[in-house]
């Protein structure tokens, strides 16, 4: 994609692409499976629960648009952040099994998760992460 488009040409470009040019099933299906422990994550430190909705729910799509190499940057970034998240939940869990208070530690998990989510949605420009009608 050529950085002398408009938004406007990229969006019209996006409605162009067919079904088969969306994310793979494997990356969407991790990015939401990501977004529901960030939820478990966020109930942990009593956050507010965060919809998948906008540039959250159009990102899988997004890298796509981004090309290979970033899409593959993108699927080795929830890789890392699945061996970051997966531990921390386990630890959480066994925490809140002891009766302990969360809060803290899944604020701390949160902040790497936010982090790393913020990183990964940065591959992609932001009109690419624009919802189109």
């Amino acid at each position: 994609m050529s950085a002398f488009q408009s938004p406007k040409q990229t969006r019209a470009m996006q409605s162009a692409f067919s079904d088969s040019m969306s994310a793979p099933k494997t990356l969407r299906r991790k990015w939401e499976d990501m977004h529901e422990t960030a939820q478990l994550i966020g109930t942990m430190a009593h956050l507010a629960h965060e919809d998948y909705t906008g540039p959250i729910a159009a990102f899988p799509n997004a890298i796509v648009l981004a090309g290979p190499l970033k899409q593959e940057l993108a699927e080795h970034g929830l890789e890392d952040l699945d061996a970051i998240v997966q531990p921390g939940v386990t630890a959480l869990l066994a925490i809140e099994a002891r009766g302990q208070d969360t809060t803290a530690p899944a604020l701390a998990l949160w902040r790497e998760y936010h982090a790393v989510r913020q990183s990964l949605m940065a591959l992609c420009l932001p009109e690419d992460l624009q919802i189109s009608a």
